[in-house]
């Protein structure tokens, strides 16, 4: 499906899909123009952007039904919201700022009700301040430290700030129920209100979901973005080739600890570069086998990353509360070790800006070398405890 929708010509959806046996897609947009214009309520809708297939799809919908809202009529505010991590899949981040600038102009020409916004986690919780600032081990399965603090926290924080100021927001996600069953069990728990599309968030106060493409198939995604040409300009054939090129799917908008399973699995293939969590990064090895080979630095990194988290050579034997833990599994006593040396984190920071010069981009900046150092000096100037 994904080759047809490549050698698909996108049009018009109208056109795309007239004389179909279905009009799904017409469906989509019209219910998503009557939510928008629901007279119960007119909480902002902030769209969980990430630029992916499904997250696509949606602000084709959002955008279609907003044109067709008269201008008199378009009161209800939208933010599509992206996360940058400042460590995602530099392809991804490519063509996600290339689409928002899209976006931002095509919102100016039609003066639309409209904010495009990136948020990116504070610069003391950054991956790098963290891991090689306060030593945070490489994330694994069982602590998956980076998605709460770089993916939930930046998102949540502008989500809540919007609900107080209007009283409630409604995130707009584009999750399917047939994108996995761990996601189906997802959808499945949290149901809509009575006589309502809106679920209340199982962890954000004042903020509800709606989900409008839940039960659109795979296939229909890439139908819709093989056939019809995005409402900001040009087509989604860029967007197409990027999966062809990485053979998987985006790492999904995460809003809670409950959604962080699906950050860095085999499902998620587009997500962070450093993501120790996969055991193998198939998105950025696509990239490289079709001839971005300057990722392939990016790649060592992170497998040698991978490599050294459990090598107690570069683990302090404290805990950084100065604790020494064991975790006791029957009869057998286990040292929990605490965070990477301050040895191994200036051996990090080395390697890193070694694999910044073969790459030739930025990678960690100068801000956070900075805040770096000045985390390593407080540690080492701390009163050795008796």
């Amino acid at each position: 499906m994904l080759d047809e929708a490549l050698n698909t010509r996108g049009s018009n959806c109208v056109t795309a899909f007239s004389g179909r046996e279905t009009d799904f897609w017409e469906d989509v947009v019209h219910a998503v123009r009557t939510e928008y214009l629901s007279d119960s309520q007119e909480y902002p809708w902030i769209i969980g952007f990430s630029g992916g297939k499904d997250s696509t799809v949606v602000a084709q919908a959002v955008f279609e039904a907003l044109l067709q809202v008269p201008p008199s009529q378009r009161r209800r505010q939208v933010h599509f919201v992206s996360n940058d991590t400042l460590v995602e899949s530099p392809m991804v981040m490519a063509h996600l700022a290339k689409v928002q600038s899209a976006i931002a102009s095509m919102v100016d020409s039609f003066r639309l009700p409209v904010k495009v916004v990136t948020t990116r986690p504070a610069l003391d919780r950054t991956f790098w301040t963290l891991l090689i600032g306060r030593g945070y081990p490489s994330p694994n399965q069982t602590m998956r430290w980076c998605t709460d603090r770089l993916k939930i926290q930046p998102t949540s924080r502008y989500i809540l700030d919007n609900a107080s100021i209007h009283g409630a927001a409604i995130v707009v996600l584009g999750v399917r129920l047939d994108e996995s069953e761990s996601r189906r069990n997802s959808i499945n728990k949290f149901q809509n209100l009575e006589n309502s599309n809106l679920t209340p968030h199982s962890v954000l106060p004042g903020a509800f979901i709606y989900r409008p493409i839940v039960h659109l198939g795979i296939d229909d995604v890439w139908e819709v973005l093989g056939s019809c040409e995005p409402p900001w300009g040009g087509t989604h054939r860029d967007l197409i080739q990027l999966y062809r090129d990485a053979e998987g799917g985006e790492c999904p908008v995460v809003l809670s600890k409950d959604e962080a399973p699906g950050c860095g699995t085999s499902n998620s293939r587009f997500g962070c570069w450093t993501c120790t969590v996969v055991e193998k990064d198939k998105s950025l090895q696509g990239f490289v086998d079709v001839g971005n080979h300057h990722f392939s630095a990016l790649i060592e990194f992170r497998q040698w990353l991978k490599e050294i988290r459990n090598d107690p050579r570069y683990r302090s034997i404290e805990r950084r509360n100065g604790e020494i833990c064991f975790n006791a599994r029957g009869e057998q006593i286990k040292h929990i070790p605490g965070p990477f040396t301050i040895q191994a984190r200036k051996m990090i920071l080395d390697r890193l800006l070694q694999t910044q010069k073969e790459y030739g981009d930025q990678l960690i900046s100068p801000e956070e070398i900075e805040l770096i150092h000045a985390t390593w000096a407080e540690e080492i100037s701390r009163p050795i405890k008796n």
